[in-house]
């Protein structure tokens, strides 16, 4: 690690930053964005969820898999614009899927608050999906100065949305029912990460995981982990690319291209999703790098390494290269 006061030429990329030896240097903060276009995403996602999450209260009420049947998908995804009183059959998968994404974003807001890093509210993206939405997100608007504080601001927000995910899944499989061949009259089959396997096992030894039909709050818990394990990926500025990069800076550019191709090719072989997710982080690696924190000699601590191999098995857990498949 080089000493500032040590008479050692600094490297190139910090020549021009105005950033005192020693100090602890805070950038000047920009205006607070408008609390509006927050709040009207935000009910906008909680009424596409409702909507959604009708058609998975009501199949787990009549004893079948979501979007079971012949009829089509998004025909029974506007069922409750029709009829309203079912956007309340709705309310235990939006709600569960909202306070996961939520504690989400917070973990990475309030690590940033920590470190003095000034952040944006949180960013619900509704979308007439068979989720619902396409997640959340908050606007990094000034630097981050440290690899620590990068590694921490990273890691925040999938620890804490799996720490909501995985009791509500444990719970939702534990009372699960327990039907044979229910996904065969699915026109939509969702995918057994490793942790479902998992909870299967553990708390219904003897059936296939194909046989649980879980609750609404199971299935926000699923969607909840599909969330993480997209986020974690070490890629461009995902959160695991933010912890690849505190970790091994120089070799964050060729992990993400690796690992962006590696998606696109189990999207070839699996669910398309990860292909276009891969073309899409295999752009955005060629044409923006990952932005340089100020003080990149500062080490990562074996505590933080710890937590490093944690998000990596969260990530294990989390990961299915058949999220959904549409028959």
């Amino acid at each position: 690690m080089n000493d500032w006061n040590s008479g050692a030429p600094r490297p190139v990329e910090i020549l021009d930053i105005p950033v005192t030896p020693g100090a602890d240097y805070r950038p000047p903060r920009p205006p607070r964005d408008p609390l509006w276009p927050a709040l009207a995403l935000f009910l906008l996602t909680v009424v596409s969820t409702l909507a959604v999450g009708a058609e998975f209260g009501l199949s787990y009420q009549q004893n079948r898999e979501p979007f079971s049947g012949y009829q089509d998908p998004l025909a029974l995804m506007l069922l409750p614009f029709q009829h309203p009183k079912l956007l309340l059959v709705g309310i235990p998968f939006s709600f569960t899927l909202l306070l996961i994404l939520f504690t989400h974003e917070m973990g990475h807001y309030v690590a940033c608050r920590i470190y003095g890093v000034d952040a944006s509210y949180p960013y619900f993206i509704p979308a007439p999906t068979l989720l619902g939405t396409f997640g959340a997100f908050i606007r990094i608007r000034s630097p981050i100065t440290t690899r620590r504080a990068l590694f921490d601001v990273g890691l925040a927000g999938p620890v804490a949305g799996f720490a909501i995910a995985l009791p509500a899944l444990a719970y939702s499989v534990a009372t699960s029912r327990i039907v044979p061949g229910a996904e065969e009259a699915s026109s939509v089959v969702f995918g057994h990460p490793p942790l479902l396997r998992l909870l299967s096992a553990t708390f219904h030894p003897h059936a296939d995981v194909s046989w649980l039909l879980l609750s609404p709050v199971g299935r926000a818990a699923m969607v909840g982990l599909l969330v993480t394990a997209m986020n974690l990926l070490p890629v461009w500025q995902l959160d695991g690319g933010h912890i690849m990069y505190s970790l091994t800076s120089e070799r964050h550019p060729r992990i993400s291209l690796g690992v962006s191709l590696a998606l696109i090719g189990i999207g070839i072989i699996a669910w398309r999703g990860w292909a276009t997710w891969g073309i899409i982080l295999l752009i955005l690696s060629l044409r923006f790098r990952h932005p340089p924190v100020y003080d990149p000699w500062q080490p990562i601590d074996p505590a933080r390494r710890t937590w490093a191999a944690i998000g990596l098995v969260i990530f294990a857990l989390s990961f299915t290269p058949w999220p959904v498949m549409l028959r």
